[in-house]
């Protein structure tokens, strides 16, 4: 093995060859005068931080930078993440022109609205993931995609407890529906959602989010990426978010096999599902995920969660809608059809 310095080759001493092990550090020549002659060691000289060697160990030269751009990586989750909040507000629109129909009206169409508007921002927060971290930036990825899953969760266990109360309400003198109208409605949304802001509220206090550049995983690159600030507050954030999906998984099932053509919460029970295998499986892969893979894993499990909701919630209704409009009756939706 050669060092080569001032274009002359070296041949390689023990210090030398320790320095092709020492990846951060170059060989360098000291001149160290003497009586009689002047005579030369090789020494190894550590590179800045943000610097490695070059491949001869001869300079030092800056690190390779990287983070979750628009890429190889990076435009797949953009080019989802814009299609499905594309198809949401499609499917917004359709809802909003059939707003009259019994499927929109027998499902509850606020709170319908009220998923969707959460689903586009869910779609659209995956973005935030995407791009040079900043000290903003890191700290709107987890507050954003945890609020507005929170709401869209929220909003599905309120269509949970209505569809619940409403088929359970058979006998006249029930007043149960009297507790689940549309202010009662409002307001599980709005407490179930303040949950979620108080505790990202205390987490931006506390420890928020912040940009760091990791060298750690590889030295000879520099990953730019977000620390969550304080673990406790980031698996807070996301065991709130499972309570309200298993709570919300739980009602659905009691209520699966109550009478009606179009009984709802057959879909949410398997929107639950889809949803709970998603993020227990973002749970090993985000931990093992290494450098900016993380960023691109919890995108992936915000854009496969929200289209599984979607999917499952409204694409049943909008075949009603688009494609079986005879069907798109009250008489038929309740089961009550003369065959």
């Amino acid at each position: 093995s050669i060092c080569f310095v001032s274009e002359q080759p070296i041949r390689a001493s023990f210090k030398c060859l320790h320095c092709l092990f020492i990846g951060a550090s170059v060989c360098v020549q000291s001149q160290l005068p003497s009586r009689v002659q002047e005579s030369y060691s090789v020494e190894c000289m550590f590179c800045p931080e943000d610097f490695w060697s070059n491949q001869d160990r001869t300079a030092c030269i800056p690190k390779n930078v990287e983070f979750l751009a628009y890429d190889a990586l990076g435009i797949p989750l953009t080019v989802i993440s814009v299609v499905g909040a594309s198809l949401t507000i499609g499917v917004f629109v359709v809802f909003f022109y059939h707003r009259n129909t019994a499927v929109v009206r027998v499902n509850n169409s606020e709170l319908s609205f009220f998923i969707l508007f959460a689903l586009i921002l869910c779609f659209l927060c995956s973005l935030v993931f995407i791009g040079e971290p900043t000290f903003w930036s890191c700290m709107l990825r987890h507050t954003a995609f945890s609020i507005t899953f929170s709401l869209c969760i929220s909003c599905i266990l309120g269509k949970t407890l209505v569809v619940l109360a409403a088929f359970t309400a058979t006998r006249p003198g029930d007043n149960i529906m009297k507790w689940f109208g549309p202010k009662q409605q409002r307001a599980i949304i709005f407490s179930c959602t303040l949950v979620q802001v108080v505790i990202c509220a205390a987490w931006l206090i506390d420890a928020p989010p912040y940009p760091i550049r990791n060298t750690n995983y590889e030295r000879s690159k520099i990953i730019l990426e977000c620390s969550v600030g304080s673990s406790l507050a980031f698996w807070c954030v996301l065991g709130y978010i499972g309570l309200q999906a298993s709570l919300c998984f739980v009602l659905a099932f009691l209520a699966r096999k109550l009478p009606g053509n179009f009984n709802e919460a057959k879909y949410i029970t398997f929107s639950m599902l889809i949803f709970s295998a998603v993020w227990l499986a973002f749970i090993p892969a985000y931990i093992s995920a290494p450098g900016n893979y993380a960023g691109a894993v919890e995108s992936f499990a915000i854009l496969a969660s929200s289209i599984g909701l979607l999917f499952c919630l409204f694409a049943p209704k909008c075949y009603i809608i688009l494609l079986k409009p005879e069907k798109n009756t009250k008489h038929h939706l309740m089961g009550k059809e003369k065959k």
